[in-house]
């Protein structure tokens, strides 16, 4: 686009060229009417002519109210003959101005070679464009196996740092050893240790990997090449080993440096996964990168450092001692790394004098530092748009419901009916987890659509927890399928409103039977090998490592868990159905209620 954009300017250039050349050397332009010899002489004869301009053959005259004739006369006569052959009487002349114009040297030849000049300088443009445009084209075609690896050395107040990554403190220290070497390297040498050739960065996906490469490049204050891992597969064998190669020899040459490879599963899933000769290409380039990670020489100060949230698909050779030395886990940040990681994305927000951001990374259980940046951002929307200075609190929880569960849809029109089958459902999920023992606080209910949910339950844990019990999965399953249970004890009959629940609340059962080992009668074992396989696009992540008659019995197990569940619920609503029709009522009232609100109605929440 920039050259086609070049060369249009150059041929509308060349264009007003031309039309200049031609203004200069053209004719005034005054208006001038072509006539036969017979009216210059009658013109003469009626003392009608003030002056005459005999330029060649051509013969302009200039008549007394200033207007301009033009004749031509015969090659061989002059204009003296002319006027002899008509007999124009002498005295006829003597008013009349007579000059010879004669063209110069330079006029006579460009008026004469113009014609031919022109054509020939138009021919040789586009024969030039023609050839700029095939050897652009050409050079394409010989750097097509070039590595198209983006390499920048940051400096200056823009420079990343680790002070920019809120959070990550353990990865940050496994980092550091990594600055180190590349800053220091020849007191690791004088040791004889040897400078690890490749970090994995490991992680949910927004958790900050890319920023942790950059961020050490930025302390090393070396250059960075990045480059995605897709960027290196093209759809023609061997393209992609070949920008491999291109890829570490600019690194070499730029050392000490750091490769990144982001999404590095692309390219380094583990070889002869797929069927038949689909992967070739990739698995190619899979061997070049072993192939060049193995080729550092000791004193070579290249790092590659690879991000990936998939390391269960990796190749076993990516990972072995030699290639990826280091793996460094980047977790999902917990509550004190949430609220540093919003003051970081909040820095050049004006946020309101009584916004708490320890509140909202309360209400942020789970959230990567992606997300959380998301939420600051849908809150500044928020506020932008309803002409407000600065972000409240107010703007921070609608923009994390926002994240979570969808827009509100307010437009949404549902009977009084649905209504309070809705604020019945709500309310039951609120009310079983808010009794029901180990299970989240309520901090929100609302039977306001948003996204999907006709309403939804807002429930955040009191602390960040690693480990999980079977009592609590089991107070879980009991408060998903809460809304269940009401609708079958208030109204008699179900909707199709808890579809979602029993869906998520079944995908919970089946997960305590098969990978938590938590069945009290089929024991402590797991069900099913994860393995992926890829065949015609799909993803078979479960191969059955147990019989008919088991999985027989992983259905029985899963279905009383879900019965026992929905008995507990049960229990609740029936025990607390004055609370539960506190709620409801509020709910139809006001359509959200707040967790101070909800206190107010049930009681505070019970210790467990």
């Amino acid at each position: 686009m920039k050259n086609l954009l070049r060369n249009f300017l150059l041929l509308t250039l060349a264009f007003f060229v031309i039309a200049a050349l031609f203004s200069a050397f053209s004719e005034n332009g005054t208006e001038k009417e072509i006539v036969g010899l017979e009216t210059v002489i009658n013109k003469i004869n009626d003392e009608e002519v003030r002056e005459v301009k005999v330029s060649g053959n051509n013969i302009e005259i200039i008549l007394n109210d200033e207007k301009v004739l033009k004749a031509q006369k015969e090659g061989n006569d002059s204009f003296a003959s002319l006027i002899s052959d008509f007999a124009i009487a002498p005295e006829k002349l003597e008013n009349i101005k007579i000059s010879v114009v004669e063209e110069s040297g330079f006029n006579y030849w460009f008026k004469a070679m113009l014609p031919i000049i022109l054509p020939i300088v138009i021919i040789g443009f586009f024969i030039i464009f023609m050839m700029r445009g095939l050897q652009g084209a050409n050079s394409k075609a010989m750097s097509f196996g070039q590595s198209a690896a983006k390499s920048f050395k940051i400096e200056g107040k823009e420079k990343p740092t680790f002070k920019d990554v809120a959070g990550a403190k353990e990865a940050k220290e496994e980092l550091t050893e990594i600055v180190d070497f590349l800053k220091y390297p020849k007191k690791y040498h004088a040791l004889g240790a040897k400078i690890p050739r490749g970090v994995l960065l490991l992680g949910a996906p927004g958790t900050g990997k890319t920023l942790l490469a950059r961020s050490v490049a930025g302390e090393a204050d070396v250059p960075f090449f990045h480059m995605s891992g897709s960027e290196f597969v093209e759809m023609f064998v061997g393209v992609g080993a070949s920008r491999v190669r291109s890829l570490f020899d600019k690194a070499k040459k730029a050392a000490p440096c750091i490769i990144f490879i982001d999404e590095i599963d692309a390219v380094g899933r583990r070889r002869g996964s797929g069927l038949g000769g689909s992967h070739d290409e990739r698995e190619q380039t899979l061997n070049q990168i072993l192939v060049e990670m193995d080729g550092f020489e000791a004193t070579q100060n290249v790092i590659v450092i690879a991000a990936t949230n998939r390391p269960d698909v990796l190749d076993p050779a990516l990972l072995r001692p030699g290639r990826f030395d280091r793996r460094v886990m980047i977790d999902l940040p917990d509550i004190n790394d949430r609220e540093a990681i919003l003051k970081v994305h909040s820095k050049k927000k004006p946020l309101a004098s009584g916004t708490d951001l320890r509140i909202i990374a309360e209400r942020s259980a789970g959230f990567s530092g992606a997300d959380l940046a998301n939420i600051l951002n849908e809150a500044a929307i928020l506020a932008a748009s309803n002409n407000k200075k600065e972000i409240v609190n107010e703007d921070l929880f609608e923009a994390i419901e926002k994240v979570m569960i969808g827009p509100e849809r307010r437009s949404r029109v549902i009977t009084d009916k649905e209504k309070k089958i809705t604020a019945y459902h709500e309310a039951g999920h609120a009310v079983v987890s808010h009794f029901i023992p180990g299970a989240d606080p309520v901090h929100k209910i609302s039977i306001i659509a948003r996204g999907s949910a006709g309403g939804y339950t807002l429930k955040v844990p009191a602390e960040d927890r690693h480990m999980h019990t079977r009592s609590e999965f089991l107070g879980e399953i009991a408060v998903l399928l809460a809304g269940h249970m009401v609708e079958k004890e208030i109204f008699g009959e179900v909707t199709t409103g808890a579809t979602s629940d029993l869906r998520r609340a079944t995908s919970l059962a089946r997960q305590l039977i098969t990978d938590y080992g938590m069945s009290e009668n089929l024991g402590p074992r797991t069900y099913g090998a994860k393995e992926e396989m890829i065949f015609l696009g799909r993803e078979i992540h479960e191969q059955r490592d147990y019989s008919e008659k088991v999985a027989e019995k992983i259905d029985e197990e899963i279905s009383s868990l879900i019965k026992k569940g929905g008995e507990m619920a049960r229990e609740i609503i029936v025990s607390q159905k004055e609370a539960l029709e506190k709620v409801t009522n509020a709910l139809l009232e006001k359509e959200t209620i707040e967790k101070n609100e909800f206190e107010l109605l049930v009681g505070v929440k019970p210790k467990a």
